[in-house]
């Protein structure tokens, strides 16, 4: 019996709890509508209070100029935005490795390995027409 009636304590906490959440609160800043730059969430403050904390919007990790179709994004940098991106220590902005913090792993190997290919083709050629 004490067991049931715990647990509905415990279900009457919850519902409670939802239903402050769900109480309604005001927006903090200039704008009063729901737009993409104007984000909230509903907090619980110490004191008991529902306030609302302004989001900040989420930010895609940097694709660099890889090749057509690549569509890798860069690992390694950090998540933020442009204007924030020069305060950063530079090992945060960019990857030790050549074109590191431009192009992707894989598209800086394709670079190297055609490089090396169009270079083989000079010297084949070169070779052919000595022999002639």
């Amino acid at each position: 019996m004490l067991f049931i009636f715990s647990i509905l304590n415990k279900n009457k906490d919850f519902i409670n709890l939802i239903k402050v959440m769900s109480a309604r609160v005001s927006y903090r800043r200039h704008v009063s509508y729901n737009t993409k730059s104007n984000k909230i969430r509903k907090v619980k403050t110490p004191g008991g209070r529902l306030t609302v904390l302004h989001l900040k919007k989420k930010v895609k990790s940097a694709n660099g100029g890889c090749e057509e179709g690549c569509g890798q994004r860069l690992g390694g940098l950090k998540r933020v935005r442009s204007n924030k991106l020069a305060s950063l220590k530079k090992r945060e902005r960019t990857v030790s490795r050549a074109y590191g913090g431009n192009l992707c792993a894989t598209c800086v190997k394709n670079r190297i390995i055609r490089a090396f290919l169009v270079e083989e083709v000079k010297i084949v050629k070169k070779v052919m027409s000595q022999k002639k």
